[in-house]
């Protein structure tokens, strides 16, 4: 039997949580069942992007010019009209929308396509309390029309779905919570040696390290961590800070840094590719965002051991239990981090037991092999409710589904 052509439309590959999802999904997904095909725009940015590991993977990649995060009418509508051709030529069973511009043109033109099946991830709504009230009744009422027409919205967190029915996005019966999930081994079995890899970082291998994985944004609320930074040294003077990501506020955050003398214990090594390794040279592990899906980061830092002090956001909440596996912390509230920080410091024994508690919680519940069993069982249920239209979408004598990466 013929595998079956799923695309994946994304706007942008850069180093991030949905990203990193979306090209796990598609290296494990059963080659004998399903071909997936990424479709990305151009963009990347200080961040890192995945566009060269997406293709040493082997997966098909088309890069669409117009398909960009800001909003461009002139883009927008041609980047439609292309996603419809090129659907209507490859005559995909599936349709699998990833991120807020991509989601929504995406699946507008599976729809103008017929795809038979449409299905979304939401790794975080594209609207948050942050933006003005008007742009985000815009995005409200995009994710409304478009939610009516989608098969099934998956959602990182059990608290996104509630989020989008408050905001009457679509019904309950719409939604699948599917954790976003990691390769386990990775950060579990790490062989590398920290004490030189600290060094290398310019870090004290003798003096405790507080560490993050992100980008410099908004979202990711950096300038909170370094003003976190400061209490905790205040009260621990040997401590260290490592930073590692990159974005357009590292500006502003290197200013705050020299403003509240950390220069020579705060590091910022940029972007990197071996976060795993990196875990290995922290003792405690903070996030500080403002709003999340559910942050990959979380179950990879619980899979490394380390304890977690995170800012209680979305699918955050659903991960840690507070006091149990890790600490939970009201936005904004530096004062309250920084005593939890100092607190893990200066008690071993507590920062193992939050440690070996989160490692057992990353273990039984973010498995990335389980999470692409569970949306390949998905897309079989979805296609089985069509009627079995499996052997209409596929494009006669294709076995397997090739691509061409032309638009």
């Amino acid at each position: 039997m013929p595998a079956i052509k799923v695309i994946h439309p994304i706007t942008r590959l850069v180093l991030g949580g949905a990203q990193q999802n979306t090209m796990e999904t598609c290296t494990l997904l059963d080659r004998s069942r399903f071909v997936p095909h990424i479709i990305s725009g151009p963009e990347t940015g200080l961040e890192g992007e995945l566009i060269s590991e997406v293709r040493q993977r082997g997966i098909p990649l088309t890069i669409l010019p117009e398909l960009v995060v800001r909003p461009d009418p002139v883009k927008d509508f041609t980047a439609l009209l292309k996603l419809q051709r090129l659907f209507m030529r490859e005559k995909p069973a599936i349709v699998h929308t990833h991120s807020s511009k991509a989601g929504i043109l995406g699946r507008w033109a599976a729809r103008l396509a017929r795809v038979p099946v449409i299905v979304h991830t939401v790794h975080g709504w594209g609207h948050h309390p942050y933006q003005h009230p008007l742009l985000r009744a815009f995005y409200i009422f995009l994710e409304r029309c478009t939610v009516t027409f989608t098969d099934k919205m998956i959602v990182v967190s059990r608290l996104n779905a509630d989020k989008g029915l408050h905001d009457s996005i679509g019904t309950p019966d719409k939604y699948v919570t599917i954790h976003s999930s990691i390769n386990l081994d990775d950060f579990m079995n790490v062989t590398c040696d920290a004490l030189a890899l600290k060094r290398s970082l310019g870090l004290d291998p003798g003096r405790p390290v507080v560490g993050t994985v992100g980008r410099f944004t908004p979202q990711k609320n950096p300038l909170d961590f370094v003003r976190v930074a400061a209490r905790v040294r205040q009260r621990v003077p040997d401590v260290q800070f490592l930073f590692i990501g990159d974005g357009a506020l590292r500006p502003e955050v290197e200013r705050l840094r020299a403003e509240l003398g950390l220069v020579d214990v705060m590091k910022f090594p940029g972007s990197r590719q071996d976060v795993p390794a990196l875990l290995r040279c922290m003792d405690v592990f903070i996030l500080t965002s403002l709003w999340e899906g559910l942050p990959r980061v979380i179950p990879q830092a619980m899979a490394a051991g380390l304890p977690v002090v995170a800012n209680a956001v979305d699918g955050v909440c659903e991960v840690i239990r507070d006091g149990v596996n890790g600490f939970l912390i009201p936005p904004h509230d530096v004062e309250l981090m920084a005593e939890r920080i100092m607190l893990v410091l200066s008690d071993p024994d507590l920062r193992a037991q939050i440690g070996a508690r989160g490692r057992e919680t990353a273990q039984q519940e973010f498995s990335v092999i389980e999470m692409v069993k569970r949306i390949e069982a998905l897309y079989e249920e979805l296609l089985a409710q069509k009627g079995s239209p499996i052997e209409k979408a596929r494009p006669e004598g294709l076995e397997p589904p090739t691509f061409r990466s032309e638009v």
